[in-house]
C-alpha cells in the first residue's frame, strides 16, 4: 500500500473530529432548532469541513465518489489508500 505523509493522517483526523461535532450539533439541533448558537456553531464548523476537506482533496486526491468530489487528471479516483483504509 501506498504511504502517505504524516499531513495526511493529521488533516484526516482533524476532519473527523469535525464531522463528530456536526453530527452532534445535528442531533441537538434536531430537538432545539431554535438555539441560535448552536446554529452558529454549526455553521461555523460546516465552513470548517469544507476547508479540510478541500485541503485533503487538493494534495491527496478525492475523498468521497458519486459527484460529491471532483477527479484530478488523470482519474485518481482509485489512488490508494482511501479514505477507510488508514
Amino acid at each position: 500500500m501506498k504511504q502517505l505523509p504524516q499531513e495526511y493522517y493529521q488533516l484526516l483526523e482533524n476532519l473527523q473530529a469535525v464531522d463528530f461535532v456536526l453530527v452532534e450539533l445535528t442531533l441537538y439541533l434536531d430537538t432545539h432548532n431554535g438555539d441560535v448558537d448552536a446554529i452558529k456553531q454549526f455553521n461555523h464548523y460546516a465552513g470548517e469541513r469544507k476547508k479540510l476537506k478541500k485541503a485533503i482533496e487538493s494534495k491527496f486526491g478525492p475523498l468521497m465518489q458519486y459527484g460529491n468530489s471532483y477527479s484530478g487528471n488523470p482519474w485518481n479516483w482509485d489512488d490508494a489508500p482511501w479514505p477507510w483504509q488508514v
